[in-house]
Parts: structure tokens; C-alpha cells; sequence
């Protein structure tokens, strides 16, 4: 066991520390101004608390018995994502939470890491040789699109373009043919260059089709982006006051706890899906330069896990967990900046967020796992 920890990658336990006490000053920030959200801030050390438990546990558990048992783990994914129709609890318009006793669980984010590991496995038993389309790029693919679908409906459009990014990122190291590579990049952009025309072209149908299924809020978010111009202002304001708070932060910000649009709630959600409008609020270009300068180390840290890997399904889930990570920093950064259209996705490791923090610590203990083990590599 001692050996085990001396093994462990300890700038990327320091790292998360770091995490830690970022997101708790940064929350209690956000929550300043409203008491109905009172304790969330230590609530965030309780989160973290748990966490590095189940960092630590999962670090020191070999990652090659979860990869033997990937068929079990996928098949518990995709039951909660089905269980959750007759049994979830709708949130924002989205039905994406179970309610259980002081606590709530949103399946979404479990099925990431069940996701990574499924398609590691997957991708692992050609050991490196180029992917076939019908055997290999094919069922990986449907793999994916199953809980894609599921999550899409509920509807949680954030977390479902999440399971592509992974799916993409992962078969970009497992050694794809360019020619398929070419296929699916001019699949992608013409199916996003269709969408766009077609909501261009039929935009007061759907409109009308989603105001009636009481869905309007996606209509919102991608008019939105589409064409801003013809948005409401109640659809413009998250991102339009988001773009004002973190350009008035200027340099070095207005100080902690002093951020004026977030103190008299101009931006919802400061504490979840907004916080970086605090951080560059109240800390400025430098404050939020020096949170992705963390962010970019811990992202360093596991590629160098990965490049040392001898196990190429160990590398798979690092690549894994890398663009899903990568992607929720650009996609929340960059909703806030007018860069992407506004989505529930959360800032990895500083938003409040209970099951997104734990499964985040989760798949950094998969990682470290994977350094652990590396030495007694076998395959399976």
C-alpha cells in the first residue's frame, strides 16, 4: 500500500488541492448576494472531501478490472438513463436527476466514465493496428450513440455533445484511417451546416413545435447563438451580462466579493454554470489566466501518464478523460465569452456541483490507477 502511494502523481493530488480551494472561495462568492443558497460553499468542502476518498480508493484499485467488467458498467448506464423517464425529477426543463434522500444524483455524468471505458476497451483489442469501419468504428460508434440519444431526449444537450467529444478524441489516438477521418468530418460539418440552414429556414415552425412541447428553452439557446440579433432579450441575458461582467473585470478585476453584476444578480447561476463571470468579475484577465494555467497542468500531468503507458487501453481512458475535460473548460469558458451558445455545463472542479465533482475525482483516480499499474502491465 506504501508502495502504492509513493507511486501515486502527486502534483496532480497538489493540483486538485489547489482546485479545492479555489471553488470554495469562488462559491461563496457566488452565493454572497442570495441566502437562499447559504452553505453551499461548505458544502463544496464536503464534495472535495469525498472526492479525494473515492480519488484515493480508485487509485489504488487495478483499472483493468473495471475494463474486464465494462459490459456490466455500460449496461448500469444505460438502465439509469432509461429508469430516469418514469422516476427522475425534472430540473430546468430537463428530467436528468433522481431525488433521493439530502442528496440528488444525475445519471449523465456517471455514464461519461462508463463511456471512456467502454470504448478503451473497445479500441484496445486491436492493439494499436488500424481501426476497420465495420468492426471497430461501427459498434464503438453505436456504443455511444445509444446513451447520446438518451441524454439528447431528456434534454441535456451539454452532457450528450460531451459523449462525441470523448468518442472522437479516443478514436483520434486509436490509430483511425485518414480516410475515415475525412468521412466523419464532412459528415459532422455538413450535418451542422444542415441543422443551421434548417433552422434558419423553418425557425417559426420550430419555434411553434417547441413553445407547444414546452421545450422553448432550446429554441432559445440556439436562436441564441444562430442569429443574436433576432433573439429575446430574456434569451440574451445570461450571455449578454455574462460578456459585460468578465470584460469589466478588466486586469486584475474588482476584488474579492466585489464583482457588482454578480452582487446584484444580474447572471444566474454564479455559483454553478457561470462561475467563470466571477472569476473574471472579481479577478480579471489575470485571475482567470492563472486558472487555466492550472487547468493546463493537470492536462499535461495525465498525458504525460499517457505517454508512458504500456497498456494502450490505459492510454485510451487518459485520452478519454483529457477531451472531456478540455471540452467543458472550452464550452464553459467560451459561453461566457460569447464564444459558444449557453449550455448546462459546468467548469470542471470549481462549479458547485456534487455528482459532477465526484465523477471528475473518479475518473483523476482512474488516471492515477493507471500510473499505479503500469509496472504489473498484463493483458487481459
Amino acid at each position: 500500500m506504501l508502495n502504492k502511494f509513493k507511486k501515486l502523481d502527486w502534483g496532480i493530488v497538489t493540483l486538485l488541492g489547489v482546485f479545492m480551494v479555489f471553488s470554495t472561495l469562488l462559491v461563496r462568492s457566488a452565493i454572497a448576494p442570495d441566502p437562499k443558497f447559504a452553505g453551499y460553499d461548505i458544502r463544496t468542502i464536503v464534495f472535495y472531501s469525498i472526492g479525494f476518498v473515492i480519488m484515493f480508493a480508485v487509485s489504488l484499485f487495478d483499472y483493468r478490472i473495471l475494463l474486464r467488467k465494462h459490459w456490466y458498467l455500460y449496461a448500469f448506464g444505460i438502465v439509469s438513463l432509461l429508469l430516469l423517464y418514469p422516476f427522475g425529477a425534472e430540473i430546468n426543463g430537463a428530467k436528468s436527476w433522481y431525488n433521493l434522500p439530502g442528496f440528488q444524483i444525475q445519471p449523465a455524468e456517471i455514464v461519461k466514465i462508463v463511456v471512456v471505458l467502454t470504448t478503451a476497451y473497445l479500441l484496445g483489442k486491436r492493439e494499436g493496428d488500424p481501426l476497420r469501419f465495420r468492426t471497430d468504428l461501427l459498434p464503438t460508434a453505436l456504443v455511444v450513440f445509444l446513451p447520446f440519444v438518451l441524454v439528447l431526449i431528456q434534454p441535456d444537450l451539454g452532457n450528450a455533445i460531451i459523449y462525441l467529444i470523448i468518442l472522437v478524441g479516443m478514436l483520434w489516438i486509436g490509430n483511425t484511417k485518414y480516410t475515415h477521418v475525412i468521412i466523419g468530418l464532412t459528415t459532422i460539418i455538413g450535418a451542422l451546416v444542415l441543422v443551421i440552414v434548417l433552422f434558419t429556414t423553418f425557425n417559426q415552425q420550430i419555434h411553434d413545435y417547441l413553445y407547444q412541447n414546452n421545450k422553448f428553452h432550446w429554441y432559445e439557446r440556439i436562436n441564441t447563438f444562430i442569429d443574436p440579433t433576432q433573439a429575446s432579450d430574456d434569451a440574451k441575458h445570461q450571455s449578454s451580462y455574462a460578456k459585460i461582467a468578465v470584460g469589466s473585470g478588466g486586469l486584475f478585476g474588482d476584488g474579492y466579493m466585489q464583482g457588482q453584476l454578480k452582487n446584484n444578480k444580474f447572471v444566474p447561476y454564479p455559483y454553478s454554470d457561470s462561475i467563470f463571470v466571477v472569476i473574471g468579475e472579481e479577478f480579471g484577465f489575470i485571475g482567470a489566466s492563472v486558472l487555466l494555467l492550472f487547468y493546463f497542468l493537470l492536462i499535461y500531468r495525465m498525458i504525460l501518464i499517457a505517454l508512458q503507458c504500456y497498456d494502450r487501453r490505459g492510454s485510451y481512458i487518459i485520452v478519454g478523460v483529457v477531451s472531456m475535460f478540455v471540452f467543458q473548460i472550452f464550452e464553459n469558458v467560451g459561453m461566457m465569452i460569447g464564444l459558444m451558445p449557453i449550455t448546462g455545463i459546468t467548469l470542471p472542479f470549481i462549479s458547485y456541483g456534487g455528482t459532477s465533482l465526484i465523477l471528475n475525482m473518479f475518473s483523476i483516480g482512474l488516471v492515477l490507477s493507471i500510473k499505479i499499474y503500469q509496472e504489473k502491465y498484463e493483458v487481459d
